[in-house]
């Protein structure tokens, strides 16, 4: 350690930077064969979720309560929405309604 002749304070910790970063969890949800996977996902509060295109086909997700849309995903493309309100939240690929899907935030 080296002080130097400058006037400023110096905050000095034991945890690393890396663990104050990781205050609010992730999780991936994967689209592909025409599913979500998995359809359905309990997470906490401040969770954002990821949802990730492995279809050879475009897909995107969005809420039935209209909380979040994402763009067509094309393959490998990726949305991000972190979830901050408890609740359950339903949602479909607009392209192919019949896969749903389902996140329960407490």
């Amino acid at each position: 350690m080296s002080f130097h002749g400058v006037n400023h304070p110096i905050a000095i910790t034991d945890v690393p930077l890396e663990a104050e970063m990781q205050t609010a969890a992730a999780h991936e949800v994967v689209m592909d064969n025409f599913s979500f996977a998995p359809a359905a996902a309990s997470v906490p509060v401040d969770t954002t979720i990821t949802w990730t295109n492995r279809d050879d086909v475009p897909h995107n997700a969005v809420s039935t309560e209209q909380k979040f849309k994402s763009p067509v995903l094309d393959t490998d493309e990726e949305f991000s929405h972190r979830f901050d309100a408890p609740g359950a939240y339903k949602y479909f690929c607009s392209i192919h309604p019949k896969m749903t899907g389902r996140i329960v935030v407490g």
